[in-house]
């Protein structure tokens, strides 16, 4: 009965996970057309985080014991894993096809271990250090850096800087998920998931409307059309996707599903974003990536799996685990990046 129950719960769970993987994958996919149509980067980064973040308000407010509780977490959480990440991907693909931004993106893994290394000072195993190895090498398969970095160098840089605030994101997740004191000296639970991303993005949303200043925004565009690889598409409806299905649905179901899952499991499934990204952006968008930089993506793949697996574990816990859209830590898992896309 407890095996068939298990198995049950197991299936659920990857079903969970494959669902947050596709939903986060098609967020640029749906962003790009809107930005070649008119809008700002930043202001479609607004429309994302501001929308998600009125629809979470309810479980904000059953969670507002956080802010008294967890304020730098939560402000950290929105800086970095919700404005930074979202306003440097989706400048990035204004500039770079969807797929290399999103690969680029997966170096976080591999970062992070040069933060355990060189900022915590902790040993990093020979297999990590090799994913950082194969992350590196594919990257440099996707850039196709014998040309001469054919793509916009402005929208590399971006797209790293999405991975240096994932970064940021899995530094804060090994802290925020860990039990603190409160003021009487009381230990105090790890935040509830749901309740940091809610915030997160309530956060985030504040930061960006001061950076995108929605107010200069050509609301008529969200009137029209966007063009899809020829086709017109309504802009309202790829709004409605970016903020109900590749925000919302793919942050609950990421979250859910690392708590079915082991934080390893669900990591794995999440790299399937990257995939699901370039699939999406090949069909919708027209944009194909060559032989050498398919190989050089899923040697990216492989070196995020293998390094975020081995990444050390310190005595209270796992630094991080998980791959750009879902981080496992401790008992307070959150679901990332995902805050990606």
């Amino acid at each position: 009965m407890h095996a068939s129950r298990g198995t049950q719960k197991r299936s659920v769970g990857l079903g969970l996970a494959l669902l947050s993987a596709f939903a986060f994958g098609g967020s640029g996919v749906a962003a790009k057309p809107l930005i070649e149509a008119g809008l700002d980067p930043l202001h479609v980064v607004w429309l994302r985080v501001a929308g998600a973040a009125v629809i979470m308000l309810p479980i904000a407010w059953r969670h507002r014991n956080l802010v008294r509780e967890r304020p730098a977490l939560l402000a950290g959480f929105g800086l970095f894993a919700v404005a930074g990440v979202q306003a440097c991907y989706f400048a990035a693909i204004s500039r770079i096809p969807v797929g290399v931004a999103l690969l680029v993106e997966y170096l976080a893994p591999a970062l992070v271990l040069g933060w355990v290394r060189f900022v915590q000072r902790r040993p990093v195993t020979r297999a990590a250090a090799l994913g950082v190895v194969l992350a590196v090498g594919g990257l440099a398969c996707v850039v196709e850096v014998w040309a001469g970095l054919g793509f916009d160098a402005l929208g590399l840089l971006l797209a790293l800087g999405a991975a240096c605030c994932q970064v940021g994101y899995f530094v804060l997740s090994d802290h925020g998920g860990q039990e603190g004191k409160g003021d009487d000296s009381r230990r105090v639970e790890p935040p509830h998931p749901l309740g940091v991303i809610a915030y997160g993005l309530i956060v985030g949303a504040l930061v960006l409307t001061v950076v995108a200043r929605p107010w200069g925004m050509d609301w008529s565009l969200l009137g029209g059309t966007a063009g899809m690889n020829g086709n017109g598409v309504p802009a309202w409806l790829l709004i409605g996707w970016i903020v109900l299905i590749a925000t919302v649905l793919a942050y609950a179901t990421g979250v859910v599903s690392v708590r079915m899952l082991s934080p390893q499991v669900a990591g794995v499934v999440a790299c399937l974003e990257a995939v699901i990204a370039t699939v999406l952006a090949w069909v919708l968008l027209g944009e194909h990536l060559s032989a050498p930089q398919l190989i050089g993506g899923f040697v990216v793949l492989t070196g995020a799996f293998i390094a975020q697996s081995a990444a050390p574990k310190p005595p209270s816990g796992p630094v991080a685990a998980g791959g750009g859209a879902v981080a496992g830590v401790t008992e307070g898992e959150l679901s990332a990046g995902r805050a990606s896309h």
